[in-house]
């Protein structure tokens, strides 16, 4: 079976309300960091302003096989700009049925190599694109009623994580309950939570969709917090 090519869908969404700022870089939002934990130290922001006098860039990864989530913002000072959000998507949605045959057929090369090669083609266009100072990745989480998933998701990011390094980038892993207390104060946050933390902190207008996407910006939400 052939792979469904990699779609990379943009985010549109606007800042609103007070939390809005002027739009930057092809409209996208600049806000003042709504809901953000004063650091217990020097953060990154500081330390790379404090070397470079610049904005710190950092993409925020959320991995998957099907879908993979991607968001990107700027720190600036107490202001946050979010640049650039979407996801490597893989056709339409997979019912239940369809996931847990997917995961069956793991060491399937037409329907795992195939995306992994195309996953990492587009992933290399993306960093080329945005240049981030600094990549941070979701960490793998593996829930015991489904092992095959954790396998599925370890192949994404080990291509993930290859083609940062190869392309010289600053790598930063983070457990899923980090970045779910960083945004929301809940490690155990759900998906509603997470979107609705982040759609508060960047001001957005409406939630950030899909559920992949809010997760990639609370990675790089939470990286650019982190001592």
């Amino acid at each position: 079976m052939a792979a469904t090519p990699v779609q990379i869908v943009p985010f549109s969404g606007k800042a609103g309300g007070k939390a809005g700022g002027k739009a930057r870089r092809g409209g996208a939002p600049s806000t003042e960091g709504l809901g953000r934990a004063p650091a217990r130290a020097m953060d990154i922001a500081d330390l790379h302003r404090e070397r470079t006098n610049a904005p710190l860039r950092v993409l925020g990864i959320d991995p998957g096989l099907r879908i993979t989530g991607y968001g990107c913002i700027e720190v600036r000072g107490g202001a946050t700009t979010l640049i650039e959000a979407g996801v490597f998507r893989f056709g339409r949605a997979l019912s239940r049925g369809e996931r847990d045959e997917a995961e069956a057929r793991v060491g399937d090369v037409h329907t795992v190599s195939a995306r992994l090669s195309e996953l990492d083609r587009d992933f290399r266009v993306v960093l080329d694109r945005l240049r981030p100072d600094l990549v941070a990745v979701e960490a793998l989480f593996a829930h015991y009623k489904h092992p095959a998933t954790a396998i599925v998701m370890g192949h994404a990011r080990g291509v993930l994580l290859l083609a940062i390094r190869q392309m010289g980038m600053e790598l930063m892993e983070l457990k899923p309950t980090m970045v779910k207390k960083s945004i929301s104060g809940n490690g155990l946050a759900k998906k509603a939570q997470v979107q609705s933390a982040v759609r508060s902190f960047l001001g957005l207008e409406t939630l950030p969709e899909p559920a992949d996407m809010a997760d990639a910006l609370a990675v790089a939400i939470c990286a650019s917090r982190r001592t």
